[in-house]
């Protein structure tokens, strides 16, 4: 899922590769489109402000495939992953992070294609010890989306290696927007799921998201050098170090506008959004504020800020 409009790519959301025919009940239900040699992309239909033109599933192989990111748990979209499979053998269903656009179509494309479903662990998995604490405070996420039932067949470890039939598939932990999150890298390209996009910024919301742990994850994947980036939603990234950057820069930059926002006194995670977020639509301000929230709870852990109480929705923050 992602916010934060104001740097969005301006060029349309997914253009490329999707093709999509009407699908009954709403929606579309998009055919597979190859966006590389060996690589295929379904979009499923759950466009939306956080998701884009909607989920982008990946089938990577040949003859014996791999899915990455299984989508959303619709009817149409495991048909038209189906499809896209046309009965050939699948190894692995990976999962970037447990988010039900993400993973929800996990367990029953699992079933129909005997492949197991792996990923980093359950739902709440890999959460820094900063979140465990606050959440154990009391503090829960205001945001919608985690797939709490998730629980994948086979756990993956950061730096193991898959063997697919389209070569090495090289798994990399990059918690932040969720403390689960995983990349892959295949040859000189990256899967980031939700970590980096093109047409929008991600949200991070705590305590399931971190953003001291969401910098670190931009910080290493830029030092891949990557030649392109697969994201969970939007279009092929074309230049990664230049995507990453500015990514980087807009995350410093509101972290210094809650800090100047901070400078006349104390304020909730709400008040501030309100201020630094004027320029949006109040209908993204729900996720806004949960960016917010994750910058003010890194800020305090580097002692930059104060809350009281402990770091949450309702606390007031001050400069330090």
């Amino acid at each position: 899922m992602s916010c934060d409009k104001a740097i969005a790519n301006q060029a349309a959301p997914g253009n490329g590769f999707a093709r999509c025919m009407a699908g009954s009940g709403g929606g579309a239900a998009c055919s597979m489109d190859m966006i590389a040699p060996g690589l295929g992309c379904v979009v499923a239909p759950n466009p939306g402000p956080l998701t884009g033109p909607g989920t982008n599933s990946y089938v990577l192989g040949r003859t014996r495939l791999c899915v990455i990111d299984p989508g959303p748990d619709d009817a149409r979209h495991l048909a038209a992953l189906l499809a896209a499979i046309a009965g050939r053998q699948v190894s692995h269903v990976l999962v970037s992070h447990a988010h039900l656009d993400h993973s929800a179509l996990a367990p029953t494309l699992a079933a129909a294609t005997g492949a197991p479903v792996c990923a980093f662990g359950a739902a709440g998995a890999g959460r820094s010890a900063l979140m465990q604490r606050l959440a154990a405070q009391g503090l829960g996420d205001m945001g919608e989306g985690v797939d709490a039932a998730f629980a994948p067949d086979q756990t993956l470890r950061d730096g193991q290696v898959l063997q697919t039939g389209a070569g090495p598939l090289q798994v990399m932990h990059t918690p932040g927007h969720l403390g689960d999150h995983l990349a892959f890298g295949w040859g000189g390209a990256l899967f980031v799921g939700d970590t980096v996009m093109g047409w929008s910024s991600s949200i991070v919301s705590p305590p399931d998201g971190d953003m001291g742990q969401y910098m670190a994850s931009l910080a290493r994947l830029a030092a891949v050098g990557a030649t392109v980036l697969y994201s969970g939603h939007g279009a092929p990234v074309a230049d990664p170090a230049a995507r990453i950057a500015a990514l980087t820069a807009h995350r410093r930059g509101r972290e210094a506008a809650i800090l100047a926002a901070l400078t006349p006194g104390p304020a909730t995670a709400a008040a501030l959004t309100a201020a630094i977020y004027h320029d949006t639509a109040q209908s993204l301000w729900g996720a806004a504020q949960r960016n917010v929230l994750a910058h003010l709870i890194d800020l305090a852990d580097r002692n930059l800020v104060t809350a009281n109480p402990a770091p949450g929705h309702d606390a007031r923050f001050v400069l330090a």
